[in-house]
């Protein structure tokens, strides 16, 4: 049974049901793997930046000064803002696989442009363009997962997957590192060289994405019956020749859907506003704080070392490496409890944490009780907890709003809540930082600190149960119930 039409204006299906029954296999992890690669180039992006900040601001390469690589990092995440707004209402209209394809596909352009940037005006228009790609695969990218993935794993596939930026970071780091050195490229082409692997490997990845198919609880949402069919039988013909014959599915979990037509942008802001008020707060609440706190520290992680510590420009990377390895580990062990203990408990506990260690690592750095070394292991404890956290928030974007605007709601949240703090931190921090004063960097971390807390308390408080239920349990199609 797929699909029952209960009356000429509607139907229902069991798709949802049978895409949730399915056991972990060979598929899901293909899916995962295309997929979740997006967040490893936005960390490679990011951590290049980073990593080669110093090196920018050298006269051999772009003579760049310390607001003008806070404002790069700004612009290119004035992009993403962009981009996840234009394509993310687009992923919606259109489908999830066709923007997945189109997003990456603008960000391997603009990467490789960047390798022949010749100034900060060039440089900073690639960054703002190679954003536009990022923005526009958050959305894709994580509606996509959540439809394919089953609920009973939903939490900690989706914050692994979230977590693999910090696989991008290292390997943005170690790119850095090698190809920096003067002994392979020198600092003066090895930048360069960075940015243009990084179109290489975006090659790659749309050579894989060619076979994810596209979602089948988008496709029957918009009434494509057949196709939705054709998709869940070839998936569930795989996963039982791995697995051997699946469980029946109950013929009650069924989902009705009155076939309505993907609502306007005003009535979604009115959704948004009315229906799902308390949700819409705690996800602005929960990205705008972890947009702040990471953007802070991150976009300026490399002006920190280089002018409190006197880290030499092209040993940097190797700061980024433990800082890399606690921002990865922390999604990938912390995930499994945001499914077993809770999602509201989970994100107030990592939420609160991470700000706590923020905040005493700020004290510590006023007092001048660290060097480059304890700071980068202290940034690196307070990121495992920070960075589940932050893969916390878009879980949260993706799983509580109903389909037909999952990818727009994603892409306004992340749009206000990065707007707000992924383009004011950076540059805020490199006028801080700019001061040469321990007590204004700190200040900054204060308020990052402040940020999280109050956003992890607002979650307990207010926050969905959703873990491991159904995505149409947690949100129904719009027009199944009265808006």
């Amino acid at each position: 049974m797929t699909q029952i039409p209960p009356s000429p204006t509607g139907w229902q299906s069991d798709i949802p049901a049978r895409l949730d029954r399915l056991p972990w296999s060979a598929w899901h992890w293909r899916v995962a793997i295309a997929l979740g690669v997006a967040w490893v180039l936005d960390g490679l992006e990011v951590t290049l930046v980073g990593s080669v900040g110093a090196v920018l601001e050298r006269p051999d390469t772009l003579a760049l000064d310390a607001a003008q690589v806070g404002w790069s990092g700004s612009l290119y995440i004035l992009g993403a803002v962009i981009g996840a707004l234009v394509f993310g209402r687009m992923a919606d209209r259109l489908g999830r696989k066709k923007l997945f394809l189109a997003t990456l596909a603008v960000y391997m352009g603009a990467t490789l442009a960047t390798a022949f940037s010749p100034n900060f005006a060039f440089f900073a228009v690639c960054r703002f363009v190679t954003g536009l790609g990022i923005g526009g695969e958050y959305a894709a990218i994580n509606s996509a997962i959540d439809e394919l993935i089953p609920a009973r794993v939903r939490g900690r596939v989706n914050l692994a997957i979230n977590g693999s930026f910090w696989l991008g970071a290292a390997l943005g780091a170690g790119l850095s590192l090698v190809l920096l050195d003067p002994r392979v490229f020198g600092p003066v082409w090895g930048w360069r060289v960075c940015f243009g692997l990084g179109a290489v490997l975006a090659v790659a990845i749309v050579l894989v994405r060619r076979h994810i198919p596209e979602s089948p609880r988008w496709l029957t949402t918009h009434g494509r019956h057949e196709e939705a069919g054709r998709i869940i039988e070839a998936i569930e013909a795989e996963v039982e020749r791995r697995h051997g014959r699946l469980p029946a599915v109950d013929p009650r979990a069924v989902v009705a859907y009155a076939g309505k037509p993907i609502p306007a942008l005003g009535d979604i802001m009115r959704l948004l506003i009315r229906r799902y008020r308390s949700r819409s707060v705690v996800t602005l609440a929960l990205m705008v704080a972890q947009a702040f706190f990471y953007n802070a520290i991150f976009f300026t992680y490399a002006l920190v070392l280089t002018r409190f510590y006197a880290v030499p420009d092209e040993r940097v990377a190797l700061y980024i490496f433990p800082f890399a390895l606690g921002n990865a580990l922390g999604p990938f062990l912390l995930g499994p409890l945001f499914d077993r203990i809770g999602r509201r408990r989970m994100i107030a506990l990592t939420y609160v944490l991470s700000g706590i260690g923020l905040a005493a690592t700020g004290w510590a750095f006023v007092e001048g009780w660290l060097d480059a070394r304890s700071q980068a292991l202290c940034w690196s404890a307070v990121f495992f907890l920070a960075s589940a956290a932050a893969s916390s928030a878009y879980l949260t974007a993706s799983e509580v709003f109903p389909l037909e605007m999952r990818a727009l709601a994603i892409s306004l949240f992340y749009a206000v809540g990065t707007g707000t703090g992924g383009f004011i931190a950076p540059v805020l921090f490199g006028m801080l930082i700019e001061t040469g004063s321990r007590g204004a960097v700190a200040v900054g971390y204060g308020i990052g600190a402040t940020l999280v807390i109050v956003a992890g308390l607002m979650a307990l408080r207010f926050g969905v149960d959703a873990e491991r239920r159904s995505l149409e349990d947690i949100a129904p199609p719009l027009g199944a119930e009265r808006d």
